[in-house]
This record gives C-alpha cells, structure tokens and sequence, in this order.
C-alpha cells in the first residue's frame, strides 16, 4: 500500500500523467522565467514569458471604491517592477516550484509557489511557446 501512495504522489507532483514530458518541461520552463526573471531582475526574461494582454490579479475585497475588488497588474507593470529589482533576491534564497496542474490540447493551468507569494496561472501555445495569459496570486503573510 506505501508503495501505491507514493507512486500515486510522484505522478501527481510531475503534473498530469497523460501528457507528454516535454511539453511539461515547457509549461515549467515559462513558469521559471516568470520567476526566476523576477528574482534576478531581469526583465527580459519575465516579459518572454507573459501575453501582450497579460491579466495579472490579486482578491483584494470590498474597497471604498470597489465591490469585489481586486489589484491588478499588466505585463508592462510587471517588467517595470522586475527592472527595478523589487523582488531581487540571492539565488541561495530562492526556494519556488512550478507545478503543471492541468493540460489540454493548448491551454494548461500551472500553480507557482515562493515564500512571498502564491500564483495560479492559465497558460496558452502560441505556434510552440507557452506563455503567461492570466495570473491569479496571494501575497503570503509577512
């Protein structure tokens, strides 16, 4: 029995059993470029990674000026972040991972996961690169 759960637990970690290794390794290749762009302060390397039309939100609640509110952030917000080295971090203290949740035909879900923050993203194929179209995150508590 040990042997089937652990066996049942690696192939949830890899991401969804059906679908090829290689376009896994893609998925999480984008994924790695959003983040580890961001952790180096390169900005090329996180804007390759997201859609012109990016959608990038946070549940922020009910506001003064918004019912269901939410803070939102467009690609050329988040290069500009990335530019500026807001989340610079050494690379002994990088402890992220990128896990493929789902994938079908050209659109998968992916969870990313920091100590700063929680993202879920709704990836799309494009020709044969994965890109970032939308992003949900959670900013964990300090």
């Amino acid at each position: 029995m040990l042997t089937l759960s652990l066996v049942m637990a690696a192939a949830v970690a890899s991401g969804p059993a059906d679908t090829d290794p290689a376009t896994i390794a893609a998925i999480e290749a984008t994924c790695f470029d959003y983040v580890d762009g961001q952790l180096e302060a390169d900005p090329a390397r996180v804007a390759r990674a997201l859609h012109p039309d990016l959608a990038k939100r946070a549940v922020i609640g009910d506001t003064p000026y918004e019912r269901l509110g939410l803070r939102r952030m467009s690609k050329e917000e988040l290069v500009a972040l990335t530019k500026k080295g807001e989340l610079k971090t050494p690379r002994e203290q990088w402890n992220r991972s990128c896990r493929v949740l789902d994938v079908v035909g050209n659109a998968a879900s992916v969870r990313l996961e920091t100590p700063w923050f929680v993202d879920y993203f709704h990836m799309g194929k494009f020709d044969d690169i994965w890109i970032i179209v939308n992003a949900l995150w959670y900013s964990k508590p300090k």
